[in-house]
């Protein structure tokens, strides 16, 4: 418990501290976040926010995680890979919003520059799980052999390729009102906190031995992501930007492979896949048909050209990944029982 207090604690204060030190920097360098031209008019008003906030995210992540383990020692391959992808994935989408800024338009790396930096960095990332942990190559909910869908390396590869990519396009498609991708994710994060937590008490049930290294990189991450939402919350001061939304993608698919539970983020981060969905059926019908189905996509848009003030979306969407989370919550808890044998 400890580590996952200096992890959180640490990991707010050093985001906290790290997003008004860039704030400020950004604002005396005129740093600051072009807007793209099919988003609602409210958000005209943001053109020039700093953004790459996500820098301070991510390290206060770090510190948070790193500070925890020198303190207990809880140090895991399978922890310090998740970080380093983590990281890793935070220069890719550094990288990209700072091509942005440059260019002074709303479009960074092209496609294929960005997917083929993504793809190094996973299969990166899996190499390390495969060569150095007890990591299971199964397709599952909340234990590693609910559903006894067991892939042999290269298919699970695949598998947690596309995972990857799919959580970490989801949290950035998100990421377009004032703190809705940090508070949904720190929400996320907390659910993982538990779930981490939980692994470390019954290792013996779950066949993983780094329950509490993966509940002190939540724990890191929530608070980072709190630290930032300081400032990030509406009115935002500043934007996270490819930078900070890339890397909770990584870090949140990192987890759910970690602990065997990639079916059950889809269900934790419901906000995420319907952001997602809703971007996907716009584009089939519009390709398909010339219709939109929605006034505007991602679906949070959506929501504020049909009258809903952006505080109101916000609040509402983190309303909806709370209940969510907790939804999960239970499903994890209700396989434990079953596990357990407990009546």
């Amino acid at each position: 418990m400890i580590a996952l207090i200096l992890a959180a604690g640490t990991a707010t204060l050093v985001s906290v501290l790290g997003t008004q030190f860039l704030i400020n920097f950004f604002r005396r360098q005129h740093i600051g976040q072009p807007i793209h031209e099919d988003v609602p008019e409210g958000h005209r008003v943001k053109a020039g926010t700093p953004t790459m906030g996500g820098i301070a995210l991510v390290a206060g992540g770090l510190a948070g995680y790193f500070t925890a383990n020198v303190f207990i020692g809880t140090f895991s391959w399978t922890g310090l890979a998740i970080m380093g992808a983590m990281a890793a994935t935070a220069f890719l989408g550094f990288l990209d919003d700072w091509t942005k800024i440059s260019k002074e338009r709303n479009l960074g790396l092209n496609k294929t520059a960005k997917s083929v930096g993504l793809l190094i960095i996973a299969v990166g990332f899996i190499l390390v799980l495969l060569a150095r942990t007890n990591v299971h190559r199964t397709i599952s909910f909340v234990h590693w052999n609910d559903l006894g869908w067991h892939l042999g390396k290269i298919s699970w590869a695949i598998f947690a390729i596309i995972l990857i990519t799919a959580t970490t396009n989801a949290v950035n498609l998100t990421d377009g009102l004032d703190g809705l991708a940090a508070g949904s994710a720190g929400v996320v994060f907390a659910g993982y906190v538990i779930i981490g937590y939980w692994i470390f008490r019954y290792s013996g049930l779950y066949g993983i031995n780094v329950g509490l290294d993966l509940a002190v990189v939540a724990a890191a991450m929530m608070g980072a992501c709190a630290g930032f939402l300081w400032w990030n919350a509406y009115p935002a001061q500043i934007f996270m930007g490819d930078t900070g939304s890339l890397a909770i993608g990584m870090a949140l698919a990192g987890l759910a492979l970690s602990s065997s539970t990639v079916l059950l983020l889809p269900i934790v981060g419901a906000l995420f896949v319907m952001e997602t969905l809703s971007v996907i059926i716009q584009v089939v019908s519009f390709r398909t048909t010339g219709k939109r189905v929605f006034k505007i996509a991602p679906i949070h848009h959506h929501f504020e050209n049909s009258g809903w003030p952006e505080t109101t979306v916000i609040i509402r969407l983190w309303m909806m990944t709370a209940a969510c989370t907790a939804f999960g919550l239970g499903l994890f808890y209700r396989e434990f029982v079953r596990l357990a044998g407990i009546r």
